[in-house]
């Protein structure tokens, strides 16, 4: 760490103090984790080898759902072991490795989704240019963008932390770590850093959404020009994508928009945005979609005869 601490292992408090209550958790949140890497591999999987599933829009898709894997596995794995054990440790290089991570696929996702709508955007107010637009090279450049612009964000919360010195206490009230936890711990002043967590995180948050949504509102007002099939169609893709938008926009500007808190019900909301809503990527635009499951049917297909076969 680039101050000297006197602390090096954090203990964290947990979601829930009861054991019982622990036990039930890692119930229900081990296979919901597992459904996420299961479901969103599926969906890269299938992206990859099938045919039809080629276009810019599903290009776009399979590195979503790679996202998706990798920003609940910074927390996930840790967090449901951690329900089953009586003393929750990490160590402060762990901690800040987390919150790196963390929040490099939250925004590299936050990228993504926004370069998604750009995609349905040209798809449906440009068609005639679409594929001049959304050709494989710039695809490539937008998807990387989106790594880069979650590399650079997730450096400056890294930047803004680790100048902080640790002294004790060394108790996260929380169930991983995160800013306004592990600030609540500095034996310092934290408000200037704070505020840059502030415009870094919730607002940033608030106008990625703000441009999503307004993305949205030229696409539908352009539907009135299509058919009625071609709205039906533009209309199931965007609503999948909006589901997402909210599932994952809301309780991150309901968090990093407000004053810095331990209730419960943030915690709450940390475990949806951080465990459930990955999970829900799959479920969303696998039963709006009826190309991915054709797809899935295909490809299971596929492996099922050769099977037999063998």
């Amino acid at each position: 760490m680039a101050t000297t601490n006197n602390v090096t292992k954090l203990i964290i408090t947990g979601l829930f103090q009861d054991p019982e209550v622990q036990r039930v958790c890692f119930v229900v949140f081990l296979p919901v984790y597992l459904a996420t890497v299961v479901g969103n591999g599926l969906i890269v999987l299938t992206i990859k080898v099938s045919q039809s599933l080629h276009s810019p829009m599903y290009f776009f898709l399979s590195y979503l759902s790679l996202v998706e894997i990798s920003y609940s596995s910074t927390v996930a794995p840790k967090f449901i072991a951690d329900l089953l054990s009586k003393v929750k440790t990490i160590s402060l290089e762990g901690c800040v490795a987390q919150i790196f991570f963390f929040h490099f696929f939250g925004v590299a996702e936050t990228f993504l989704l926004t370069v998604m709508a750009y995609d349905r955007y040209v798809a449906i107010c440009k068609p005639l240019h679409y594929t001049v637009i959304m050709s494989r090279a710039v695809c490539h450049r937008l998807v990387a963008g989106s790594w880069l612009g979650g590399f650079f964000h997730s450096m400056v919360q890294i930047i803004v932390t680790v100048r902080l010195p640790f002294c004790g206490p060394n108790v996260i009230d929380h169930y991983f770590c995160d800013l306004h936890p592990l600030f609540k711990l500095a034996c310092t002043d934290t408000s200037v850093e704070g505020l840059i967590v502030l415009a870094n995180s919730g607002l940033f948050s608030i106008f990625s959404f703000l441009l999503l949504v307004s993305s949205y509102i030229v696409i539908l007002v352009n539907l009135r020009n299509h058919s009625a099939e071609g709205r039906r169609k533009a209309l199931s893709t965007c609503a999948s994508h909006i589901t997402v938008v909210v599932l994952f926009f809301g309780p991150a500007i309901f968090l990093y928009m407000r004053p810095p808190s331990t209730f419960t019900e943030d915690k709450l909301v940390a475990v949806f945005y951080t465990v459930v809503t990955p999970m829900m990527n799959p479920i969303i635009y696998t039963l709006r979609n009826a190309e991915v499951k054709i797809a899935m049917k295909r490809l299971w297909g596929k492996k099922v005869n050769s099977g037999l076969e063998q």
